[in-house]
């Protein structure tokens, strides 16, 4: 196929979620044609999972500039900018209109499963006559398969439905598979539609992101009116000091809240932290009726034996790579983000969340026109803002135009956290010892002035994304 007639096809947009209908925006500002494939039924199949979940981002920050542009001439009343909108919110009154403007809603189609990416009449191994060849998108709707072409490709199709498993060599644990009826998913909706299933009874919670602390609150919350309902809580490192964050420090006070909030919970007994676990069997009971019986190691090798009527599996998410098996990717080996993007976000050396702005030219793979946006290119790494997905995408629609100098002027702005790198040691031994460890602005920096460290760049305002977790 020619170059001009390469030109002339769409750019396909994997995931009608927060940032695949942004990239679709910014698309068609820049007089690009974008094609949006979402696999659920309607747009933010995800989101909608964890509608229930209210984020720690106020609407000033959970709202895409080219997406605002769409909406405001169709009357869109925009929130309250102060205001923390649940996933519900997110959706009704933001997801939903845009994805329904006269602009997107002819170019989203929704039941249309991506099964693989390639580029059209060549495989992975050939190389002579690639580059300027246009993608072939293979597609699943309704039981029908049908190949699209493309000029480009924006996966921004997410981590979810790839959970990790339980097990800490990042295999299942013995048993996983046969657990499912004890399994409540990561974001369980413990205070609404499940309650019934948690009211008086013995909760595991393992994992150590927002994702688990927002259960584990909401556990303590049913507590209090159900006090014979237990919850335990199974970290897989020694000390939950990172979770537990930054404090008064945090750039986004609901997030700071939700660490000191979980912190006096644990101090209080109300949650039963078990450090250092590792869960090496989940055997139901005989006859499938009673509770889960879960074992593992914890500290100093004492075994974990619990019996658990739930189990909320808060541990993160992958991305699903299979279907790009015949795309030329750069990824990094352990984190499994762009190669350019995993030392800035690689958990191993960066805690807070706050990541250098970056674009085009740090996403983009050997295969010219490819790119993995939102949650997804950050792999296995959690701590992705939501803004930072809007910035991404920004950043490639003006690249897929031509707009070099656009593109390369990559301005993000996000919040601090209140705990870095820098001083997570020391945190994590004050919390070990059960001692208190001053906030980030004791601590010689603050919101406003942060430390410079695992993140090197000064912090600046955004928004925390979906949850890493799934439904």
């Amino acid at each position: 196929m020619s170059a001009e007639r390469t030109s002339e096809l769409p750019v396909v947009v994997i995931g009608a979620g927060p940032v695949g209908l942004a990239a679709a925006a910014h698309l068609l500002e820049r007089g690009l044609e974008p094609l949006v494939l979402e696999a659920g039924d309607q747009p933010a199949a995800a989101v909608r999972c964890w509608g229930h979940v209210r984020l720690f981002s106020p609407w000033e920050y959970d709202v895409d500039a080219a997406a605002a542009r769409l909406l405001d001439p169709a009357g869109w009343e925009r929130p309250d900018p102060t205001e923390l909108p649940t996933g519900a919110e997110l959706v009704g009154r933001y997801l939903a209109p845009l994805a329904a403007t006269p602009q997107l809603a002819g170019r989203i189609r929704t039941g249309t499963r991506v099964l693989a990416v390639s580029r059209v009449g060549v495989d992975k191994t050939r190389t002579v006559g690639r580059e300027g060849r246009p993608y072939l998108v293979r597609t699943i709707t309704d039981g029908q398969v049908v190949d699209l072409t493309a000029r480009a490709v924006i996966d921004a199709s997410g981590t979810w439905g790839q959970p990790n498993p339980l097990g800490a060599a990042g295999l299942p644990a013995i048993g996983e598979d046969q657990a499912t009826h004890w399994l409540a998913g990561p974001l369980p909706d413990v205070l609404g539609t499940d309650r019934a299933r948690f009211a008086r009874q013995h909760t595991l919670v393992v994992g150590m992101g927002h994702s688990a602390a927002n259960t584990l609150l909401a556990l303590v919350e049913l507590q209090r009116t159900e006090p014979s309902t237990r919850i335990s809580w199974a970290i897989r490192g020694r000390s939950p000091a990172r979770l537990y964050g930054g404090g008064d420090s945090d750039g986004l006070p609901a997030r700071g809240l939700l660490g000191s909030a979980l912190r006096a919970a644990v101090r209080s007994g109300a949650v039963t932290l078990l450090r250092e676990v590792t869960i090496t069997g989940l055997t139901p009971p005989v006859g499938g009726a009673g509770r889960l019986h879960v074992t593992g190691t914890g500290r100093d090798g004492v075994p974990v034996d619990l019996h658990v009527d739930a189990l909320a599996a808060a541990t993160g998410f992958r991305p699903d790579l299979a279907m790009l098996r015949e795309v030329r990717l750069e990824l990094d080996p352990g984190v499994e983000a762009p190669a350019r993007l995993a030392p800035l976000i690689d958990p191993n050396s960066h805690s807070c969340g706050t990541v250098p702005p970056h674009g085009h030219r740090d996403l983009a793979h050997p295969d010219e026109g490819f790119y993995l946006v939102g949650m997804k290119s950050y792999g296995r790494a959690p701590t992705f803002l939501l803004a930072t997905g809007y910035e991404q995408v920004r950043s490639i629609a003006a690249a897929l135009a031509g707009d070099t100098e656009a593109a390369d002027s990559v301005q993000l702005h996000l919040p601090t956290t209140g705990v870095c790198s820098t001083d997570l040691g020391v945190r994590e031994a004050a919390e070990t010892a059960g001692v208190g460890f001053a906030t980030g602005s004791e601590h010689g920096y603050s919101a406003e002035a942060p430390a410079a460290g695992c993140c090197g760049a000064v912090p600046q305002p955004v928004t925390i994304g979906a949850p890493a977790s799934g439904c």
